[in-house]
């Protein structure tokens, strides 16, 4: 052993115990009941100190106070996570929705109509348009029928999605706008007819061609929409959310408003397939900030299996014959991940029914070959067949899941599947065992925008009235330290952005929420409360 190479280090470490070494002057302490880093090893501390906006260190609190010291001390009897993250939303989108039509919990197509006569009265001029109605919380449970809103809105256009995005209703003036009628077909899509005749219902692709004639938003209003969304999420404990599929001039219109700071919260921004975004991405190469990431592009395989869009191997159950539909033709998924790879950015696709699962798990490997670093991922994998499931690991594909969708959809998802293919949906603990890790988001404005809540869905497996008693499939109910690791760590890798952000390290931003409940602990979940969120050290709330 050489001596003189440790003496140095030796002498410091006897000075430091002797308190001749004074504290290392950072910006701000923090202490907390526990702090959970969210590392590999799901280490805990008791404090953490932080200088320009990243940790310096964590430990316990006796470690803190001997090397550290700041005029700032910031003292919690809470508990400390690493900043929530959103693996799947719709951040902007759920922004624009505060000016619309608030759908969302009507309990019949009786109270939609309600909800949008009050929205007009309160709102006199141009296109209505709203979101998020579900006929399977109804009591009747028949896809809607626009009668009603062509007799309540004769002449004003009304548009109003389903809550999934994936349907939506129109009335006749908008229908006639957009040029649809019994005879309009299109690819990926469906004008939803009854005894030959327009309903007014529309879904898949066929929603596309009522949005192509609604009047476009202003540089204003999208800007207050981004502001507004992100308020919204950081009073929930959000840092970072996952845009699933934006226009180049909404990512670059995010880019300049975090350049300003007038945007903090962090975003993962995947690109739609156009060719406006393959063209100035293959140029100019990916984004990659400490606000924003942009590195892949997002894909749409199938529908939604809530409005018969997701696509099934066997038919639906409750719709013979009806498989669901390809958004995206077959034929082109595995020329759109060509262009993909070789622009080196992720491919996220989204795919809900086993049919879509299968085909663009099988595209994947084709490309990826074996095991890989690219993080491919799949958005939902909700219905995964049972031999596909070993293909997330052999080529390092990431599934991308939403805990709320389970708990939102077990009340019919068996009308759709059948018992018998139950147990391959919203099997994420089959996922991760077959899986590099899993990442977990919500999709809002589809589901609540609560990280809590994806929490108790992705642990218990129960909605607020604690049903069902024992959990829904509980055999696939992720830990809660799994689920915590995939709001956090994992969201972050399966985002290309573990090295700033998804856990309490030393380099790291110092992006963390306090709860005044332990997530550990089921006693304290149902009732737990974000006390405080904060991004690089400094509080947002």
């Amino acid at each position: 052993m050489n001596f003189r190479k440790i003496l140095p280090a030796l002498i410091s470490l006897f000075l430091f115990a002797c308190g001749e070494i004074a504290p290392t002057q950072v910006d701000t302490i923090v202490y907390g009941k526990k702090i959970y880093l969210c590392n590999d090893s799901f280490e805990t501390a008791e404090a953490m100190a932080i200088k320009e906006g990243r940790i310096v260190a964590t430990g316990s609190r006796k470690e803190i106070e001997a090397r550290y010291q700041a005029e700032n001390i910031e003292e919690f009897n809470a508990y400390i996570y690493p900043g929530f993250i959103d693996a799947h939303s719709h951040f902007y989108g759920y922004g624009l929705n505060q000016n619309k039509v608030n759908l969302i919990g009507t309990k019949s197509w009786n109270e939609v109509i309600n909800r949008t006569e009050e929205f007009a009265e309160a709102n006199s001029e141009g296109w209505i348009l709203g979101r998020g109605w579900d006929q399977n919380d109804w009591t009747i449970k028949d896809l809607p029928y626009f009668g009603l809103l062509n007799e309540k809105f004769p002449d004003r256009p009304v548009f109003l999605k389903r809550v999934d995005g994936h349907a939506a209703i129109a009335n006749s003036a908008a229908l006639k706008l957009a040029g649809i009628d019994k005879n309009t077909t299109v690819a990926g899509g469906e004008v939803y007819l009854s005894n030959g005749e327009l309903t007014g219902l529309l879904i898949d692709n066929a929603v596309n061609l009522i949005e192509k004639v609604i009047p476009k938003v202003n540089r204003n209003y999208q800007i207050q929409g981004l502001l507004r969304a992100e308020e919204n999420c950081i009073k929930s404990g959000l840092t970072c959310v996952c845009d699933a599929g934006l226009d180049r001039d909404i990512i670059l219109l995010m880019d300049s408003l975090h350049k300003t700071g007038d945007l903090k919260i962090r975003i993962y921004a995947m690109c739609n397939p156009s060719e406006e975004n393959f063209k100035y991405f293959s140029k100019n190469g990916a984004i990659s900030t400490n606000n924003l990431q942009v590195s892949s592009f997002k894909i749409y395989a199938d529908g939604a299996l809530g409005s018969y869009g997701a696509m099934l191997r066997a038919p639906y159950c409750d719709r013979n014959e009806h498989h669901g539909l390809w958004v995206t033709p077959p034929d082109s998924l595995a020329k759109l991940y060509s262009r993909i790879y070789n622009v080196g950015f992720q491919a996220n696709t989204h795919c809900i029914g086993d049919s879509a699962n299968h085909l663009v798990l099988k595209h994947y490997a084709n490309l990826l070959q074996s095991q890989n670093d690219k993080r491919w991922r799949i958005e939902h994998a909700q219905v995964v067949s049972a031999e596909d499931m070993k293909l997330f690991n052999e080529y390092s594909i990431i599934p991308s899941v939403q805990p709320t969708h389970a708990t939102s959809d077990m009340y019919w998802a068996e009308d759709r599947l059948c018992s018998l293919r139950m147990s391959d949906a919203y099997a994420y603990k089959t996922l991760l065992d077959n899986s590099p890790y899993i990442a977990l988001g919500t999709d809002f404005p589809v589901e609540d925008i609560s990280p809590i809540e994806t929490f108790i869905s992705s642990v218990y497996r129960q909605d607020a009235n604690h049903y069902p008693e024992r959990g829904f499939q509980m055999q696939d109910a992720l830990s809660a330290r799994e689920t915590l690791l995939g709001m956090t760590l994992w969201a972050a890798k399966a985002n290309f952005m573990e090295d700033r952000i998804g856990s309490l390290e030393k380099g790291k931003l110092a992006d963390f929420v306090i709860l005044d409940s332990d997530l550990m602990q089921e006693s304290g979940v149902r009732s737990a409360r974000i006390v405080g969120t904060y991004m690089a050290g400094k509080a947002m709330n």
